[in-house]
C-alpha cells in the first residue's frame, strides 16, 4: 500500500471561505481519518471521537442556519465536504450525511421554540443523530410503516421496531417516523426521540459486507413516552417531512459515492504508475489507460450531476428528480469504478493489503441506502411520464 497522499480535486467553489473550509476538511481527513481507516474498519471500531472533532470544528451542521450553530453553507459546498470525508473513510462521510438528515426535520418544520431548545446541541454541541424511517417489513414501501405513536395525555407513547438504522444504539437522538392515524402516508407523524429514552433499546448491530465501523441496527420502541413538545410539524405531516429530508439525503449519498470512487481511482492510478511489467509501468498499456480514463470520466460526470442538483436546491428550485438522478448515477459509478480499481491492481486488489477491496465492498451499500437505485428509477420515471396508470 502506498503512503503517497492523493492529489486534491480541482474544485469549483463559490467563495474564499468555502475554499478555506475544504482545505480544513482535507487536513483533518489526511491527519485524523485516513491513516486509521483500514485498521478501524477491519476491527469494526466506531469513530465517535472523529464525530466529536468534526462537531467542534463546525462540520456537523454545515447546511443549517448560523443562528442555531450551523455553518450556513450552500449545499454545493456541504456536499463537497461530504465527498472529501467519504474519500478518507465512508463511515465518516456517510455518518455526517445521516446526522444532517436527522436534523433536517426539526430545522425545516420545527417551531422556533423547539429549534432554540434542541438545534444548538444537534448542530454543534457534540451530539450525533440518526434517522428512523425503515422497518423490517417496510423499506422501499416506507408509507406502510407500522410503528405507532398513541396520544397519552400531554405526550405520546411510541411502540414498534425500526430497522437498518445507521448509528443505531450509539446516536444521541433519533428522528422517528411513526403512525398516528390511518393507513398510508397521511397517517404518519415525525418525532424527536432522545437516545437515552426509557424503553428504547438497540439490537446487536448487523454483520455487514462493508462499513463495519458504522453500526447498523434495529431499534425497539417498547412504550417509549415523549412529550408533545418533541413532535415535529403537524400530526400527519411526517411523510412530507420524510420525503423532503430524503431528497436532500440522496444528494449526500451521491457525494459520498463520488468520494469513494475518487479514492479508488487515486489508488489505481498510483499503483498503475508504480507497478512495472514487461519493463514498463502498467499505466503505459493502452487497455489499462482506457480503463483509467473511463473511471475518471464517470467520476467527473457524477460530480457535475450532484453539484447541478445542489445548485438547484440552493436556488430554491425543485430538485427531487435531479436528486434521484444523482443518487442513481453516482452510486452506480462508484460500484463500477471500485470494481475496475480492483482489476487494475490484479491479485493485490483482491487483498486487504490495499484499500480498493474495502472501497468496492463499501460502494455496494450506496446503491441500496436511502432508496434503492430501482426506487430512484421509479422516481425519475414518474417525473418524466407521470404516475403509473395501474
Amino acid at each position: 500500500m502506498t503512503d503517497r497522499a492523493p492529489q486534491p480535486v480541482d474544485r469549483q467553489l463559490p467563495t474564499e471561505e468555502s475554499r478555506d473550509l475544504l482545505a480544513l476538511v482535507r487536513e483533518i481527513a489526511q491527519r485524523e481519518i485516513r491513516p486509521v481507516a483500514a485498521d478501524e474498519e477491519d476491527a469494526g471500531t466506531f469513530p465517535r471521537a472523529i464525530f466529536t472533532l468534526l462537531s467542534e470544528a463546525g462540520l456537523l451542521g454545515l447546511p443549517y442556519a448560523g443562528e442555531y450553530g450551523g455553518g450556513e453553507q450552500p449545499y454545493e459546498v456541504y456536499l463537497q465536504v461530504l465527498e472529501e470525508l467519504a474519500a478518507a473513510r465512508l463511515t465518516v462521510g456517510l455518518g455526517v450525511s445521516v446526522h444532517s438528515l436527522s436534523c433536517h426535520g426539526l430545522a425545516g418544520y420545527g417551531t422556533e421554540e423547539q429549534q432554540k431548545a434542541h438545534l444548538p446541541a444537534m448542530l454543534g454541541g457534540g451530539l450525533l443523530g440518526a434517522y428512523c424511517l425503515s422497518e423490517p417489513a417496510s423499506g422501499s414501501d416506507a408509507a406502510s410503516l407500522t410503528t405507532k405513536a398513541v396520544r397519552d395525555g400531554d405526550g405520546w407513547i411510541i411502540t414498534g421496531t425500526k430497522a437498518w438504522i445507521t448509528h443505531g444504539g450509539v446516536a444521541d437522538f433519533y428522528t422517528v417516523l411513526a403512525r398516528t392515524g390511518g393507513e398510508g402516508p397521511k397517517g404518519i407523524t415525525a418525532f424527536l426521540v432522545p437516545g437515552d429514552a426509557e424503553g428504547l433499546t438497540a439490537a446487536v448491530p448487523e454483520k455487514k459486507m462493508g462499513m463495519k465501523g458504522s453500526p447498523t441496527a434495529q431499534l425497539h420502541f417498547d412504550g417509549v413516552r415523549i412529550p408533545d413538545t418533541r413532535r415535529i410539524g403537524e400530526e400527519g405531516q411526517g411523510f412530507t417531512i420524510a420525503l423532503a429530508a430524503l431528497d436532500a439525503g440522496r444528494l449526500g449519498i451521491a457525494a459520498c459515492a463520488i468520494g469513494v470512487a475518487q479514492a479508488a481511482l487515486d489508488e489505481a492510478l498510483t499503483y498503475a504508475l508504480d507497478r512495472k511489467q514487461f519493463g514498463h509501468p502498467i499505466a503505459d498499456f493502452q487497455g489499462l489507460r482506457f480503463m483509467l480514463a473511463d473511471m475518471a470520466t464517470k467520476i467527473e460526470a457524477g460530480r457535475a450531476l450532484y453539484l447541478s442538483a445542489a445548485r438547484l436546491r440552493d436556488a430554491g428550485k425543485p430538485f427531487s428528480r435531479q436528486a434521484a438522478m444523482a443518487k442513481l448515477f453516482c452510486t452506480d459509478a462508484a460500484m463500477a469504478v471500485t470494481t475496475d480499481a480492483v482489476q487494475v491492481l490484479g491479485g493485490y486488489g483482491y487483498t486487504a493489503d490495499f484499500p480498493v477491496e474495502r472501497l468496492m465492498r463499501e460502494a455496494k451499500v450506496l446503491q441500496i441506502v436511502e432508496g434503492t437505485n430501482q426506487i430512484q428509477r421509479m422516481v425519475i420515471a414518474r417525473h418524466l411520464a407521470g404516475p403509473e396508470s395501474r
